[in-house]
Protein backbone atom coordinates (compact mmCIF):
# COMPACT_ATOMS: atom_id res chain seq x y z
CA UNK A 1 0.00 0.00 0.00
CA UNK A 2 2.69 2.40 1.03
CA UNK A 3 4.78 1.65 -2.10
CA UNK A 4 1.32 2.47 -4.13
CA UNK A 5 1.30 5.31 -2.38
CA UNK A 6 4.57 6.56 -3.40
CA UNK A 7 4.59 5.74 -7.21
CA UNK A 8 1.19 7.33 -7.27
CA UNK A 9 3.05 10.47 -5.58
CA UNK A 10 6.22 10.15 -8.24
CA UNK A 11 3.37 10.16 -10.99
CA UNK A 12 1.78 12.89 -9.70
CA UNK A 13 5.40 14.81 -9.28
CA UNK A 14 6.46 14.01 -12.33
CA UNK A 15 3.18 15.00 -14.41
CA UNK A 16 3.35 18.46 -12.36
CA UNK A 17 6.63 18.97 -13.21
CA UNK A 18 5.84 18.66 -16.70
CA UNK A 19 2.38 20.87 -16.66
CA UNK A 20 4.30 23.41 -14.14
CA UNK A 21 6.13 24.63 -16.76
CA UNK A 22 3.57 26.45 -18.42
CA UNK A 23 1.89 27.41 -14.80
CA UNK A 24 1.75 31.08 -14.99
CA UNK A 25 -1.04 30.57 -18.06
CA UNK A 26 -4.30 30.77 -15.52
CA UNK A 27 -3.44 34.68 -14.98
CA UNK A 28 -2.67 35.08 -18.48
CA UNK A 29 -6.32 32.80 -19.68
CA UNK A 30 -7.32 35.58 -21.76
CA UNK A 31 -5.00 37.71 -23.02
CA UNK A 32 -5.26 38.50 -26.66
CA UNK A 33 -7.78 35.51 -26.64
CA UNK A 34 -8.30 31.98 -24.96
CA UNK A 35 -5.22 29.26 -24.24
CA UNK A 36 -4.34 26.98 -27.21
CA UNK A 37 -4.53 23.95 -25.69
CA UNK A 38 -1.69 20.51 -25.98
CA UNK A 39 -3.10 17.52 -24.62
CA UNK A 40 -1.28 14.26 -23.89
CA UNK A 41 -1.16 10.73 -23.22
CA UNK A 42 1.50 10.33 -21.56
CA UNK A 43 3.38 7.16 -20.39
CA UNK A 44 5.27 8.52 -17.10
CA UNK A 45 4.38 4.97 -15.62
CA UNK A 46 4.94 1.69 -16.83
CA UNK A 47 7.02 0.13 -19.20
CA UNK A 48 7.64 2.65 -21.58
CA UNK A 49 8.58 5.42 -18.78
CA UNK A 50 11.87 6.24 -19.79
CA UNK A 51 10.09 7.17 -22.99
CA UNK A 52 7.21 9.19 -21.53
CA UNK A 53 9.70 11.21 -18.76
CA UNK A 54 11.57 12.68 -21.47
CA UNK A 55 8.72 13.66 -24.01
CA UNK A 56 6.93 15.31 -21.42
CA UNK A 57 9.84 17.24 -20.43
CA UNK A 58 10.45 17.69 -23.91
CA UNK A 59 6.62 19.19 -24.95
CA UNK A 60 7.08 21.22 -21.60
CA UNK A 61 10.12 22.92 -22.13
CA UNK A 62 8.86 24.43 -25.65
CA UNK A 63 5.72 25.73 -24.31
CA UNK A 64 7.40 27.71 -22.07
CA UNK A 65 9.67 28.68 -24.36
CA UNK A 66 7.06 30.23 -26.33
CA UNK A 67 4.91 31.43 -23.50
CA UNK A 68 8.05 32.98 -21.98
CA UNK A 69 8.12 34.89 -25.16
CA UNK A 70 4.79 35.68 -25.21
CA UNK A 71 3.09 32.85 -27.00
CA UNK A 72 1.30 32.90 -30.32
CA UNK A 73 -0.41 36.15 -31.82
CA UNK A 74 -0.77 36.98 -28.13
CA UNK A 75 -2.13 33.32 -27.20
CA UNK A 76 -0.70 31.39 -24.27
CA UNK A 77 -0.50 27.50 -24.74
CA UNK A 78 -1.42 25.29 -22.33
CA UNK A 79 -0.23 21.87 -21.53
CA UNK A 80 -2.37 19.62 -20.04
CA UNK A 81 -0.73 15.52 -19.77
CA UNK A 82 -2.56 12.66 -17.94
CA UNK A 83 -0.43 9.70 -16.95
CA UNK A 84 -1.32 6.07 -18.96
CA UNK A 85 1.43 3.74 -17.91
CA UNK A 86 1.40 2.52 -21.70
CA UNK A 87 -2.12 1.22 -21.48
CA UNK A 88 -4.40 1.89 -24.85
CA UNK A 89 -7.86 1.75 -22.41
CA UNK A 90 -6.55 3.97 -19.73
CA UNK A 91 -4.89 6.44 -22.87
CA UNK A 92 -8.32 6.45 -24.53
CA UNK A 93 -9.94 6.82 -21.05
CA UNK A 94 -7.41 10.23 -20.47
CA UNK A 95 -8.41 11.32 -24.38
CA UNK A 96 -11.54 11.75 -23.06
CA UNK A 97 -11.30 13.60 -19.64
CA UNK A 98 -9.16 15.58 -21.08
CA UNK A 99 -11.32 16.46 -23.91
CA UNK A 100 -14.36 17.27 -21.83
CA UNK A 101 -12.70 19.31 -19.65
CA UNK A 102 -10.36 21.54 -22.40
CA UNK A 103 -11.09 22.79 -25.73
CA UNK A 104 -7.75 20.97 -26.99
CA UNK A 105 -6.16 21.60 -30.86
CA UNK A 106 -3.13 19.91 -30.45
CA UNK A 107 -2.68 15.67 -28.99
CA UNK A 108 -0.06 13.78 -28.29
CA UNK A 109 -0.75 9.97 -27.93
CA UNK A 110 1.74 7.05 -26.72
CA UNK A 111 1.56 4.10 -28.65
CA UNK A 112 0.57 2.97 -32.25
CA UNK A 113 -2.35 1.02 -30.28
CA UNK A 114 -3.76 3.99 -29.25
CA UNK A 115 -3.22 6.56 -32.35
CA UNK A 116 -5.01 3.96 -34.28
CA UNK A 117 -8.35 3.11 -31.76
CA UNK A 118 -8.70 7.01 -31.24
CA UNK A 119 -8.27 7.65 -35.00
CA UNK A 120 -11.78 7.23 -36.03
CA UNK A 121 -12.55 9.49 -32.50
CA UNK A 122 -10.22 12.43 -33.90
CA UNK A 123 -12.07 12.26 -37.56
CA UNK A 124 -14.93 12.82 -35.42
CA UNK A 125 -14.01 15.46 -33.39
CA UNK A 126 -12.36 17.53 -35.95
CA UNK A 127 -10.95 19.65 -33.80
CA UNK A 128 -7.94 17.93 -33.10
CA UNK A 129 -4.14 17.31 -34.76
CA UNK A 130 -2.25 14.71 -33.11
CA UNK A 131 1.61 13.52 -33.11
CA UNK A 132 2.57 10.58 -30.58
CA UNK A 133 5.35 8.36 -29.81
CA UNK A 134 4.86 6.13 -32.58
CA UNK A 135 6.56 5.75 -36.13
CA UNK A 136 4.16 2.52 -37.29
CA UNK A 137 4.20 2.66 -40.83
CA UNK A 138 0.23 2.11 -41.65
CA UNK A 139 -0.18 5.54 -39.70
CA UNK A 140 2.09 7.13 -42.43
CA UNK A 141 -1.35 7.36 -44.70
CA UNK A 142 -2.48 10.63 -45.14
CA UNK A 143 -6.39 9.16 -46.67
CA UNK A 144 -6.61 6.69 -43.71
CA UNK A 145 -5.36 9.01 -41.03
CA UNK A 146 -6.04 12.83 -41.92
CA UNK A 147 -5.42 14.48 -38.61
CA UNK A 148 -2.37 12.40 -37.50
CA UNK A 149 1.70 12.90 -38.22
CA UNK A 150 4.80 11.23 -37.20
CA UNK A 151 7.76 13.22 -35.61
CA UNK A 152 10.18 11.41 -37.84
CA UNK A 153 10.39 8.85 -40.30
CA UNK A 154 7.97 5.62 -39.91
CA UNK A 155 9.64 2.44 -39.56
CA UNK A 156 9.93 1.75 -43.13
CA UNK A 157 11.81 4.53 -44.00
CA UNK A 158 14.28 4.15 -40.88
CA UNK A 159 15.28 0.78 -42.76
CA UNK A 160 15.53 3.11 -45.79
CA UNK A 161 17.75 5.46 -44.51
CA UNK A 162 20.09 2.50 -43.11
CA UNK A 163 20.45 0.69 -46.82
CA UNK A 164 20.57 3.58 -48.54
CA UNK A 165 23.82 4.55 -45.70
CA UNK A 166 24.88 0.54 -46.52
CA UNK A 167 24.03 0.66 -50.56
CA UNK A 168 26.83 3.64 -50.45
CA UNK A 169 29.25 2.35 -47.81
CA UNK A 170 29.36 -1.06 -49.45
CA UNK A 171 27.63 -1.96 -52.67
CA UNK A 172 26.34 -5.32 -52.95
CA UNK A 173 26.42 -6.09 -49.38
CA UNK A 174 24.49 -8.75 -47.28
CA UNK A 175 22.14 -7.59 -45.09
CA UNK A 176 20.20 -9.53 -42.02
CA UNK A 177 17.17 -8.41 -40.16
CA UNK A 178 16.12 -9.71 -36.83
CA UNK A 179 13.05 -8.52 -35.37
CA UNK A 180 10.62 -9.11 -32.53
CA UNK A 181 7.66 -11.06 -32.82
CA UNK A 182 5.38 -8.15 -32.42
CA UNK A 183 3.40 -5.52 -34.58
CA UNK A 184 6.29 -3.43 -34.12
CA UNK A 185 8.68 -5.81 -35.06
CA UNK A 186 7.00 -7.21 -38.03
CA UNK A 187 6.18 -3.39 -39.68
CA UNK A 188 9.12 -2.60 -41.72
CA UNK A 189 10.21 -6.10 -42.80
CA UNK A 190 8.60 -6.88 -46.00
CA UNK A 191 8.67 -3.92 -47.92
CA UNK A 192 12.40 -3.29 -46.46
CA UNK A 193 13.47 -6.53 -48.07
CA UNK A 194 12.01 -5.27 -51.51
CA UNK A 195 13.97 -1.86 -50.83
CA UNK A 196 17.15 -4.08 -50.21
CA UNK A 197 16.61 -5.32 -53.53
CA UNK A 198 16.37 -2.37 -55.29
CA UNK A 199 19.67 -0.46 -53.97
CA UNK A 200 21.23 -3.96 -54.80
CA UNK A 201 21.90 -5.18 -51.30
CA UNK A 202 20.67 -9.22 -50.23
CA UNK A 203 18.95 -10.24 -47.53
CA UNK A 204 20.33 -13.68 -46.64
CA UNK A 205 18.26 -14.22 -43.29
CA UNK A 206 15.46 -12.90 -41.18
CA UNK A 207 15.01 -13.89 -37.89
CA UNK A 208 12.21 -13.30 -35.80
CA UNK A 209 12.36 -13.81 -31.81
CA UNK A 210 10.28 -12.98 -29.06
CA UNK A 211 10.68 -9.59 -27.76
CA UNK A 212 13.12 -9.26 -25.07
CA UNK A 213 14.63 -12.88 -25.29
CA UNK A 214 17.04 -13.77 -23.96
CA UNK A 215 18.56 -17.47 -24.87
CA UNK A 216 19.42 -16.52 -28.26
CA UNK A 217 21.94 -18.83 -29.02
CA UNK A 218 20.18 -20.79 -31.99
CA UNK A 219 19.61 -17.79 -33.73
CA UNK A 220 22.82 -16.46 -33.16
CA UNK A 221 23.99 -19.69 -35.04
CA UNK A 222 21.89 -19.07 -37.94
CA UNK A 223 23.06 -15.37 -38.19
CA UNK A 224 26.62 -16.69 -38.43
CA UNK A 225 26.05 -19.50 -40.89
CA UNK A 226 24.28 -16.75 -43.20
CA UNK A 227 27.33 -14.08 -43.14
CA UNK A 228 25.79 -10.65 -42.96
CA UNK A 229 27.93 -7.52 -43.53
CA UNK A 230 25.71 -5.67 -41.55
CA UNK A 231 22.52 -6.90 -39.24
CA UNK A 232 19.76 -4.40 -38.66
CA UNK A 233 17.62 -4.93 -35.32
CA UNK A 234 14.14 -3.76 -35.45
CA UNK A 235 11.33 -4.18 -32.47
CA UNK A 236 13.41 -3.92 -29.06
CA UNK A 237 14.38 -1.10 -27.30
CA UNK A 238 17.71 -3.67 -25.67
CA UNK A 239 17.26 -7.18 -25.15
CA UNK A 240 18.16 -9.08 -26.87
CA UNK A 241 20.27 -6.82 -28.52
CA UNK A 242 23.57 -6.93 -26.94
CA UNK A 243 23.50 -10.91 -26.83
CA UNK A 244 23.13 -11.19 -30.35
CA UNK A 245 26.08 -8.39 -30.48
CA UNK A 246 28.35 -10.63 -27.63
CA UNK A 247 27.63 -13.95 -28.86
CA UNK A 248 27.82 -12.75 -32.41
CA UNK A 249 31.52 -11.09 -32.08
CA UNK A 250 32.48 -14.27 -29.83
CA UNK A 251 31.64 -16.55 -32.97
CA UNK A 252 34.16 -14.55 -34.99
CA UNK A 253 31.26 -12.60 -37.36
CA UNK A 254 32.33 -9.42 -38.61
CA UNK A 255 29.12 -8.23 -39.02
CA UNK A 256 28.36 -4.14 -38.39
CA UNK A 257 25.35 -3.97 -35.76
CA UNK A 258 22.57 -1.70 -36.54
CA UNK A 259 19.27 -0.39 -34.69
CA UNK A 260 16.31 2.15 -35.19
CA UNK A 261 14.81 4.62 -32.86
CA UNK A 262 13.70 2.84 -29.90
CA UNK A 263 17.15 1.50 -29.71
CA UNK A 264 19.35 4.48 -30.41
CA UNK A 265 19.12 6.85 -26.86
CA UNK A 266 22.51 7.41 -25.89
CA UNK A 267 22.28 5.64 -22.28
CA UNK A 268 20.93 2.49 -23.83
CA UNK A 269 23.20 2.00 -26.25
CA UNK A 270 26.28 2.31 -23.48
CA UNK A 271 24.51 -0.06 -21.94
CA UNK A 272 25.51 -2.68 -23.98
CA UNK A 273 29.42 -2.07 -22.88
CA UNK A 274 32.56 -2.79 -24.50
CA UNK A 275 30.38 -5.29 -27.07
CA UNK A 276 28.59 -2.14 -28.43
CA UNK A 277 31.68 -0.30 -29.76
CA UNK A 278 30.67 0.53 -33.39
CA UNK A 279 26.73 -0.06 -32.91
CA UNK A 280 25.23 1.96 -35.31
CA UNK A 281 22.00 3.21 -35.81
CA UNK A 282 18.93 5.67 -37.14
CA UNK A 283 18.18 8.51 -35.72
CA UNK A 284 16.02 11.12 -36.75
CA UNK A 285 16.94 14.39 -34.48
CA UNK A 286 20.55 15.89 -33.19
CA UNK A 287 21.68 14.08 -30.21
CA UNK A 288 21.40 16.70 -26.87
CA UNK A 289 25.81 16.85 -27.13
CA UNK A 290 26.47 16.95 -31.18
CA UNK A 291 28.23 19.61 -31.53
CA UNK A 292 29.18 18.96 -35.58
CA UNK A 293 27.67 21.56 -36.80
CA UNK A 294 25.88 25.05 -35.14
CA UNK A 295 22.21 23.92 -33.92
CA UNK A 296 20.55 27.39 -31.63
CA UNK A 297 17.67 24.72 -30.89
CA UNK A 298 19.93 22.59 -29.05
CA UNK A 299 22.39 25.83 -27.33
CA UNK A 300 18.82 26.61 -25.98
CA UNK A 301 17.99 23.05 -24.61
CA UNK A 302 21.42 22.38 -23.11
CA UNK A 303 20.91 26.00 -21.86
CA UNK A 304 17.96 24.93 -19.32
CA UNK A 305 18.69 21.47 -19.50
CA UNK A 306 22.84 21.27 -18.85
CA UNK A 307 22.09 17.39 -17.90
CA UNK A 308 21.91 15.08 -21.01
CA UNK A 309 18.11 15.14 -22.69
CA UNK A 310 17.22 11.69 -24.36
CA UNK A 311 15.98 11.01 -27.61
CA UNK A 312 12.47 10.48 -26.21
CA UNK A 313 13.03 14.46 -25.14
CA UNK A 314 14.02 15.95 -28.46
CA UNK A 315 10.76 13.91 -29.54
CA UNK A 316 8.55 16.07 -27.82
CA UNK A 317 10.35 19.00 -27.87
CA UNK A 318 10.15 18.85 -31.81
CA UNK A 319 5.92 17.72 -31.94
CA UNK A 320 5.91 20.86 -29.46
CA UNK A 321 7.29 22.69 -32.10
CA UNK A 322 5.71 21.61 -35.38
CA UNK A 323 1.99 21.87 -33.45
CA UNK A 324 3.20 25.60 -32.53
CA UNK A 325 3.95 26.03 -35.82
CA UNK A 326 0.94 24.59 -37.16
CA UNK A 327 -1.05 27.18 -35.27
CA UNK A 328 0.75 29.71 -36.23
CA UNK A 329 0.17 29.41 -39.52
CA UNK A 330 -3.42 28.68 -39.12
CA UNK A 331 -3.53 32.21 -37.10
CA UNK A 332 -1.70 33.98 -39.79
CA UNK A 333 -4.08 32.83 -42.30
CA UNK A 334 -6.75 33.56 -39.90
CA UNK A 335 -8.21 30.24 -39.99
CA UNK A 336 -9.79 28.66 -37.13
CA UNK A 337 -7.78 26.20 -35.58
CA UNK A 338 -9.25 22.54 -36.69
CA UNK A 339 -8.07 19.40 -38.22
CA UNK A 340 -7.98 19.86 -41.42
CA UNK A 341 -6.67 23.52 -41.43
CA UNK A 342 -4.00 22.67 -39.10
CA UNK A 343 -3.06 19.83 -40.78
CA UNK A 344 -2.32 21.55 -44.21
CA UNK A 345 -0.77 24.18 -41.99
CA UNK A 346 1.72 21.12 -41.29
CA UNK A 347 1.69 20.18 -44.49
CA UNK A 348 2.88 23.48 -45.92
CA UNK A 349 6.06 23.57 -44.29
CA UNK A 350 8.38 23.82 -47.25
CA UNK A 351 12.37 23.79 -46.12
CA UNK A 352 11.29 24.28 -42.31
CA UNK A 353 14.42 24.83 -40.03
CA UNK A 354 14.36 23.30 -36.75
CA UNK A 355 17.30 25.42 -35.46
CA UNK A 356 19.55 22.07 -36.24
CA UNK A 357 17.11 19.85 -34.14
CA UNK A 358 17.19 17.88 -37.62
CA UNK A 359 20.53 18.83 -39.63
CA UNK A 360 18.48 19.64 -42.78
CA UNK A 361 15.64 21.84 -43.38
CA UNK A 362 12.70 20.06 -43.56
CA UNK A 363 9.12 19.52 -45.87
CA UNK A 364 6.39 17.47 -44.56
CA UNK A 365 4.26 16.07 -47.71
CA UNK A 366 2.17 13.06 -46.03
CA UNK A 367 2.36 12.27 -42.20
CA UNK A 368 6.06 11.62 -41.66
CA UNK A 369 9.78 13.74 -41.93
CA UNK A 370 10.92 10.99 -44.01
CA UNK A 371 14.97 12.20 -43.20
CA UNK A 372 17.42 10.76 -40.76
CA UNK A 373 20.84 9.83 -40.06
CA UNK A 374 23.56 6.88 -38.84
CA UNK A 375 25.18 6.90 -36.04
CA UNK A 376 28.09 5.52 -33.99
CA UNK A 377 28.73 4.15 -30.75
CA UNK A 378 31.88 5.64 -29.33
CA UNK A 379 31.93 3.84 -26.18
CA UNK A 380 35.78 5.35 -25.48
CA UNK A 381 34.10 8.73 -25.71
CA UNK A 382 30.74 7.09 -24.17
CA UNK A 383 28.53 9.26 -27.01
CA UNK A 384 27.28 8.58 -30.47
CA UNK A 385 29.21 10.17 -33.52
CA UNK A 386 27.80 10.86 -36.72
CA UNK A 387 28.79 8.16 -39.35
CA UNK A 388 26.60 9.50 -42.16
CA UNK A 389 25.19 12.97 -43.56
CA UNK A 390 21.93 13.28 -43.35
CA UNK A 391 20.35 10.72 -45.57
CA UNK A 392 16.49 12.09 -46.76
CA UNK A 393 14.53 10.18 -48.61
Amino acid sequence: MQQNLTSQRRRSLLLAAGASLAAPLAAHAQTGGEDIVIGGSIPMTGVFAFAGVGINLGIGDYVKMVNDAGGIKGRKLRYVPEDTGYKVDVSVAAYKKLTSQNKINLYYGDSTGFSKTINPELDRNGNILMAGASFATELNDPKKYPNQFLVGPDYTEMFGILLKHIAKEKPGAKVAFVYSDSEFGRDPIEASEAMAKKLGLTVPVKLMTPAGSVDVSTEVIKLRRAAPDYTIFHGYILAPIPEFVTQGKQMGMTSKWMGTFWTMDSSTVMKMGPAGDGFMGVMPYRYYYDTSAPAPTLDRIRKLRPEYQSTAYMQGYLAAMLFVESAKRCLDAGKPLNGPNLKAALNSLKDFDTGGLIGVPITIRGNSIPVGRVYRADMKEQKMVPASDWIAL
